[in-house]
């Protein structure tokens, strides 16, 4: 076995972590059967592809597909076993009774935990079971006072079924909240008017609510920043009211208080958040193991409101939290007294949507009217049909010529994406010219704005087609055209992306900044990054800056948070994994006014949206059955 999965991490099939695994497990239980020594070789390495556990039943009955192994592309020769010619013949009851009968596994503290077909190790296994632990702890409904449907009515005046009011309404309801929705339905607007009446009535009765606001990333929470202060301004409520209510949004990991170079946080269930209600946006790209981190920093007392689309590309790390916890949330699925308390709160029937018995969907809202995307909008279209699997729709929509959605077919030499770089960003560089006799931080603001305008995104890293090759060759082709310097290291006009969290500079993983030559005090000229932070610039000197990359094209996973007047998404020449239907749906939807797809064969579009992933784990099953 130790040999064939030496034979794998060369190939490039497993991690060197998952044969080390393997290694410990073996030294720690010489006697340990093939079968487990194999189950604990996949489940790493599943975790490593961001699944929370290995399904043995889905691995038996499609191994390859399961696993991904060998990895799409991978057709040399002399290859190794696979995976599925190893397991070929296998029965799932003779694998279980290998695993459940070694000391490795669910005895106290052993590595691996088994549940049902389910194998985890254990850490993630705490993980998952903290996370359903706290979410169920806030299942039970709160008494609702019989004046919310007229304090609603006077926030929520639209006729008809109006989904941000009934998510507002359940808010109120239930002490764990999720509203989901695509781009445009209103997730912000819909939490600004429920905090600003929950402050109200507090405010009434004598107190005031701590209020926390999170995302995932700098750059998420600044741009959650600016709309909650947009739609605080717009809020029909007294100015007191208005003023009590926070629009400075944090990071996860600054709410929490990192402790540096370690995976632990200032805030536990020793140490809780001094918070009454926290609300988490973008929560789609909040990992199982942070997830865990925050409600257990959360007091029991305090209310939770998760907001995000359940649709989008999961987190990076592993885990699909926020698509777990609203599997079915299209349905409805709320029992008789949720579907009776939400028709008395609208005066409309909700009997179109299935009923269940879940308590989990007591607590969900699914908003589903797009505001920036009308009937008629080619994005909204595209972003639905790729939603719904619909393939040969979505090419249709792209071959149409619209004016917000583009088809540029693209070749190896990539001459058409150097072109379409070199007008998208000419906006910018033009403000970075015309502007730089403004004040320092106003010109820096309108370039980084300016910038934001235009975006390419790939699916890869790697590849023609991939960030690396693409940053390289959108700068050349920039300095080829005389709007950069002609400067292999620092240039001003280059555009950066923070690629670690640094916690000295505040900086975060995913912000973005631009190199600009600014006048010091003394007269002398010297290069400096400047970051949009809340309230204004960050300046920071490029010798600081160790873990950034430029970012003419960024992967999709990086622009989640963020939007784009024009977004442009690059396919790559071959399938690969990660090019799935969530990932073209995150890209389209970064679009704001246009959206081009780049590809060198349309056939792989279709397969993308084709195939939905779906991450192992047992969070789902959690609330299955109440």
């Amino acid at each position: 076995m130790l040999e064939l999965l030496d034979a794998w991490v060369e190939r490039g099939w497993l991690r060197r972590i998952d044969r080390a695994l393997v290694r410990w497990l073996k030294e720690l239980e010489p006697s340990t059967p093939e079968p487990l020594l194999l189950a604990a070789a996949l489940c790493s390495h599943q975790y490593g592809r961001g699944h929370i556990c290995l399904d043995l039943s889905a691995t038996l009955l499609d191994a390859d597909a399961t696993l991904s192994l060998p990895p799409e592309g991978d057709v040399g020769e002399e290859m190794p076993t696979k995976p599925s010619e190893l397991l070929e013949g296998s029965q799932l009851e003779s694998w279980l009774a290998a695993i459940k009968g070694s000391p490795l596994v669910n005895s106290e503290a052993s590595p691996l935990v088994l549940v049902e077909n389910r194998l985890y190790l254990r850490r993630n296994y705490r993980f998952e079971q903290a996370v359903a632990g706290h979410i169920s702890s806030r299942l039970a409904p709160m008494e609702v006072s019989p004046e919310l449907k007229p304090q609603l009515d006077a926030l929520f005046s639209a006729p008809g079924l109006d989904w941000q009011k009934l998510a507002c309404g359940l808010a109120f309801r239930m002490p764990f909240t999720i509203i989901t929705g695509g781009p445009g339905t209103g997730k912000t607007t819909t939490v600004v008017r429920l905090l600003g009446l929950k402050q109200q009535l507090a405010l009434a009765s004598g107190q005031k609510l701590r209020i926390g606001l999170a995302a995932p990333t700098g750059k998420a929470a600044a741009r959650l920043t600016e709309s909650i202060r947009g739609a605080v301004e717009k809020l029909a409520l007294p100015q007191d009211v208005k003023a009590a209510i926070p629009v400075e949004v944090t990071t996860l990991h600054k709410l929490l208080g990192v402790i540096p170079q370690s995976r632990h946080f200032r805030h536990h269930h020793q140490n809780p958040l001094h918070l009454d209600l926290l609300v988490v946006d973008e929560a789609s790209m909040v990992d199982l193991e942070m997830m865990s981190a925050l409600l257990d920093a959360l007091p029991a007392s305090a209310q939770l409101i998760l907001l995000g689309d359940k649709d989008q590309l999961a987190s990076v790390e592993a885990g699909s939290v926020l698509g777990d916890l609203c599997q079915g949330a299209d349905l409805g699925g709320y029992d008789t007294d949720t579907q009776r308390f939400l028709e008395s709160l609208c005066g409309e029937s909700l009997a179109a949507f299935t009923q269940g018995q879940s308590a989990l969907a007591q607590c969900r809202a699914m908003l589903r009217v797009s505001h920036r995307f009308g009937s008629d909008s080619g994005i909204g279209q595209l972003a639905r049909a790729v939603n719904l699997g619909q393939s040969e729709a979505a090419l249709k929509l792209l071959r149409e010529n619209r004016d917000d959605l583009k088809l540029l077919p693209i070749k190896d030499d990539g001459v058409a994406l150097s072109r379409l770089a070199i007008e998208g960003y000419r906006g910018y560089l033009q403000v970075l010219s015309a502007e730089r006799g403004s004040e320092r931080d106003t010109w820096a603001a309108k370039v980084l704005a300016a910038f934001g305008r235009f975006q390419m995104l790939c699916a890869l890293r790697k590849g023609p087609f991939g960030v690396e090759g693409l940053n390289q060759e959108i700068a050349e082709a920039l300095k080829a055209n005389g709007q950069l310097e002609a400067d292999h290291g620092w240039y001003e006009g280059r555009p950066v992306l923070v690629t670690r969290n640094n916690y000295t500079l505040e900086l975060m993983n995913g912000d973005v900044g631009i190199c600009l030559r600014v006048v010091e005090a003394d007269g002398s000229q010297r290069l400096r990054v400047a970051f949009p932070v809340v309230g204004g610039i960050k300046w920071v000197l490029p010798s600081r800056l160790s873990d950034v990359e430029t970012v003419f094209a960024m992967t999709v996973h990086k622009s989640q948070g963020s939007e784009f007047d024009h977004t442009v998404l690059v396919l790559p020449d071959t399938l690969s994994p990660v090019l799935t239907r969530e990932l073209v749906y995150t890209g389209i939807t970064r679009a704001k006014r246009c959206f081009t797809l780049a590809a060198p064969k349309l056939g792989l579009l279709a397969a993308a949206v084709e195939r939905k992933v779906e991450r192992a784990s047992g969070l789902r099953e959690a609330f299955s059955q109440g």
